[in-house]
């Protein structure tokens, strides 16, 4: 509905001009015209002139996907290429292959004394992990500096001897703390096994079934806890994880048995 032109006002204040087209609008006024009629059908003396056809864009260019190369492969090239830890971090912040890292905080690398005798391998990060960017440092994690410290080891220590080193199958938290998948475990193990290179630990810790099934290639750890066994040319012992002993606390007699055999072990 056209705005009707009005000839004069008796009162031209700005309220009154504001009352006015209020008015209008209510009434359904939704356009303004000239005081004179305009045909709105007449064409004009002069056409304006056709626009030039706009140039058809080049075609986008597809970013590379993800599944044009072996993010094996690619783990196993980008992990040989590092040459110290401080190295094979960066290399796993810069892997882009693996999409646990687009949901997780932090890159969980390691805690505790690299120059450690002994290196445990847990699962992966949980919600406390991820926020600190540390493994074990949640419920389970104090549970685990508990059982060391009943044996005399502390991941804190300057001692090798009483020190440990600590890491994690997987460096980035999995959505709701899922199990890690093998797909993921998979592209992940090349910097696991680097990572052991690197630190050069003498003895292995696998804590769960996860850490089992990435170092030993087997799992079931009831069966294969507080077992000797051999996996990147090291001595491993299977180990139950605290999260385990935490939801079944007669666990922890079983721990305590690998912990002696541990302590036993170190003495050699």
């Amino acid at each position: 509905m056209p705005f009707p032109y009005i000839h004069r006002m008796t009162d031209p204040s700005p309220s009154a001009l504001r009352a006015a087209l209020e008015w209008q609008i209510e009434m359904g006024v939704d356009a303004a015209i000239d005081p004179h009629p305009v045909n709105r059908f007449a064409l004009p003396e002069r056409m304006p002139a056709p626009a030039r056809a706009a140039e058809p864009l080049p075609a986008p260019q597809a970013a590379p996907a993800a599944t044009a190369s072996d993010p094996v492969a690619e783990a196993e090239r980008m992990a040989a290429a590092a040459d110290s830890l401080a190295a094979l971090r960066d290399a796993m912040a810069a892997y882009p292959w693996c999409d646990l890292r687009l949901g997780a905080r932090n890159l969980v690398f390691c805690d505790g004394n690299p120059a450690a005798r002994v290196m445990i391998i847990g699962e992966a990060p949980g919600r406390e992990e991820d926020r600190q960017g540390k493994p074990f440092v949640g419920q389970a994690g104090q549970l685990l500096d508990r059982m060391l410290a009943a044996i005399e080891m502390d991941r804190a220590s300057d001692d090798p001897d009483r020190a440990v080193y600590i890491t994690n199958v997987l460096p980035w938290r999995p959505p709701s703390n899922r199990d890690p998948e093998p797909g993921e475990v998979a592209m992940m193990l090349p910097f696991l096994k680097r990572h052991v290179a690197l630190a050069a630990p003498q003895i292995l810790v696998c804590m769960g079934n996860h850490a089992c099934g990435a170092v030993l290639g087997r799992r079931g750890i009831t069966r294969l806890r507080g077992k000797w066994t051999e996996g990147f040319g090291l001595p491993v012992l299977p180990m139950l994880h605290p999260a385990y002993m935490l939801r079944q606390p007669l666990a922890k007699r079983d721990a305590w048995t690998d912990l002696l055999a541990l302590k036993a072990r170190l003495r050699h």
